[in-house]
């Protein structure tokens, strides 16, 4: 590959051609659907040729199209493996690096127009709850190299006492009686992993968008939770389409709560299977699902193994004192993909379903949230303030708040 050494910068969307020794045109990357995303299939094995009028160039967690100083009309023979070197070499797209995200897709600035446009049930409930009973997460999305939406997952720390080592969202409790669900996601995930607190603190193209609120879900710890969606936009309407990692987006995680940082596909959560490109598949299964009996009453448990060998995963960079510090990237995770499932992945189907308008391909439970299980509990006098080292609710109380409310709706549909 000695002649691709001398080169210069050229923004827009990467398009290699690998073809074949005979100048057979292979399956490559098309400019409207895959950005630099490294999802072209590689033909038959033997030799191929990759088209020199682009070329791909990784430079630390951003692609690069580049313009190679040769003739385009010149071909370089390279190997399947080569090929297949350089296809898993990209990494996908990061939430802190704009040169990495792709504007949004037709099927993505339509689900960001659904959930603008969602209106959650009143919960008037929730300013009668005490404070120790308030939580909010942060549903966090941005675009990938396609200019498909991915989602935001932290694993969360096993020196947690509750759903340690288990994936979440950024958030927690409420600190103050008047914070609300968005402030208290917003802080949480400033604390968690050092997204800035303020707007005016985003580095420029960066600009945050809160998009909607869905229904309250309820913790097995007896909170009442709101899932809180947000975008990250990197606006390009200075033309700058190469913009750097910005440092003061790097994640920064809390040691003490988060263990690691990755993002998913948030489309794949209506699918019983990987929607990776082929260059990007790992090995094991994405979905399985399962009816269980929750408190006497049914409940879908999803779980997700989403992929992690196409991403770079931030974990957190811990300083003698134990304060937490700008993430490390884990360059060879040991596992190939993480678990979602429990609450979370409840959620990440609920927002998929109401951004995209579709339903699971898989079966799911037709409400969103749990906020008639919660009316039951604050109508029994059991979602009180919490005692000193309470971990839940009573088996007995959660059975009996299964039984449908007096003059109550059901949960919210899509």
């Amino acid at each position: 590959m000695a002649r691709m050494a001398n080169r210069s910068r050229a923004g827009g969307p990467c398009s290699p051609r690998i073809l074949s020794a005979g100048n057979r045109r292979g399956k490559g990357l098309s400019d409207g659907q895959n950005r630099g995303n490294g999802g072209c299939q590689i033909p038959d094995p033997g030799h191929y040729v990759l088209g020199l009028g682009r070329s791909f160039s990784g430079m630390g967690d951003s692609l690069e199209e580049e313009t190679v100083h040769c003739d385009v009309n010149e071909d370089i023979q390279i190997s399947s493996n080569e090929v297949a070197e350089l296809i898993s070499s990209i990494q996908e797209a990061q939430y802190y690096d704009a040169g990495s995200m792709a504007p949004l897709t037709a099927r993505s600035l339509a689900a960001i127009a659904r959930l603008r446009a969602y209106k959650p049930p009143p919960f008037p409930i929730w300013d009668r709850l005490p404070l120790s009973r308030r939580a909010a997460v942060l549903i966090l999305l941005f675009s990938d190299r396609r200019g498909d939406l991915r989602v935001v997952i932290t694993m969360r720390s096993t020196s947690l006492r509750n759903f340690s080592g288990h994936a979440a969202f950024p958030g927690g409790k409420a600190d103050m009686i008047t914070e609300t669900p968005w402030e208290t996601a917003r802080r949480e995930a400033f604390e968690e992993i050092g997204l800035p607190l303020s707007s005016s603190s985003l580095p420029k193209p960066f600009r945050l968008e809160h998009l909607c609120e869905l229904p309250h879900s309820l913790a097995m710890t007896g909170l009442a939770v709101r899932p809180c969606v947000a975008i990250l936009h990197a606006d390009q309407a200075d033309g700058n389409s190469d913009a750097s990692v910005e440092e003061n987006m790097i994640p920064r995680l809390d040691a003490k709560e988060v263990a690691a940082v990755f993002s998913a596909p948030l489309h794949n959560f209506l699918a019983p299977s990987d929607e990776t490109p082929e260059g990007e598949k790992a090995a094991g299964k994405w979905y399985e699902g399962k009816w269980i009996e929750w408190h006497e009453g049914p409940w879908r448990m999803h779980t997700f193994q989403v992929p992690i060998t196409n991403q770079k995963v931030s974990k957190p960079k811990v300083r003698d004192a134990g304060q937490s510090s700008m993430a490390e990237e884990d360059e060879g995770p040991e596992l190939e993909r993480y678990k979602v499932w429990g609450m979370t992945a409840r959620m990440l189907v609920d927002a998929a379903r109401v951004a995209y308008g579709e339903d699971p391909q898989f079966e799911h439970d037709l409400h969103i949230g749990d906020e008639n299980m919660i009316k039951n509990l604050f109508a029994m006098g059991k979602l009180v303030k919490k005692a000193p080292g309470e971990v839940g609710l009573a088996e007995a109380d959660l059975r009996k708040s299964r039984l449908p409310a007096p003059n109550s709706e059901s949960d919210s549909k899509i």
